[in-house]
């Protein structure tokens, strides 16, 4: 079972208009951050040179703004640990150092859990198989999922604003398939994850759904095409 804060509210001071937090991270937090870091540390943000904990970290923000617990919070440095780092086994050793709630929730964020990347299923297949699941996903798993579409989809958006639409083509073999996941996923989540996430998730998918059609007019959304 996973360990949680031996510090109770009404042992950390009120701030200055007598608020208290609705959460109080321990050293579990620290000790997932640190994780999240090493097991990370030479990966970049897709078609740059961010550090890629940056997403990591702001994902775990969103879902603690979105008055999720520690447990949460937690999955939300780890999301991708198992999709990226070393499925399974990596799995193993989030759920012997963070608890069996942490590891499930980052089992249910993740469309694989292949040990090599290059032995994962088609693209297309595993978004759909993904998505299928997310419409019966635990209440954990559905913060952290929107929370990681939330910051994605606004770094596309962002990116879009700072570098012109043409980035699409350079970071995307089909820059289609954004609408197409990014509307399916939101389908899937809404209404039952936190509405906190899921009404600006809407909000900049509509954004980049109307650029996307406007962009590529006769290109049908398809989840065909394999890539990785």
């Amino acid at each position: 079972m996973s360990q949680t804060s031996t510090t109770s509210n009404s042992e950390v001071p009120a701030s200055p208009d007598g608020a208290i937090p609705h959460l109080i991270l321990s050293d579990r937090y620290t000790q997932a951050v640190t994780f999240a870091a090493t097991l990370h540390a030479t990966q970049v943000r897709k078609g740059g040179d961010i550090a890629y904990i940056s997403h990591l970290l702001g994902v775990s923000a969103l879902v603690i703004e979105a008055r999720g617990d520690e447990d949460q919070a937690i999955a939300g440095l780890l999301h991708d640990s198992a999709e990226d780092c070393g499925g399974a086994p990596i799995l193993a050793v989030i759920e012997r150092r963070f608890g069996s709630r942490v590891a499930d929730t980052v089992r249910g964020c993740s469309d694989s859990l292949a040990v090599d990347p290059l032995t994962k299923a088609h693209w297309g297949l595993r978004k759909r198989d993904y998505i299928s699941h997310l419409r019966t996903a635990s209440d954990d798993v559905l913060i952290v999922c929107a929370a990681d579409k939330l910051h994605n989809a606004r770094a596309i958006w962002n990116d879009i604003h700072v570098h012109g639409a043409e980035i699409l083509e350079q970071r995307f073999t089909r820059p289609t398939r954004i609408a197409w996941y990014y509307r399916s996923v939101l389908e899937a989540i809404d209404g039952r994850a936190p509405a906190t996430l899921t009404r600006p998730l809407a909000e900049v998918v509509g954004r980049l759904a109307t650029l996307l059609d406007e962009r590529y007019p006769a290109a049908p959304e398809s989840s065909d095409e394999p890539n990785r």
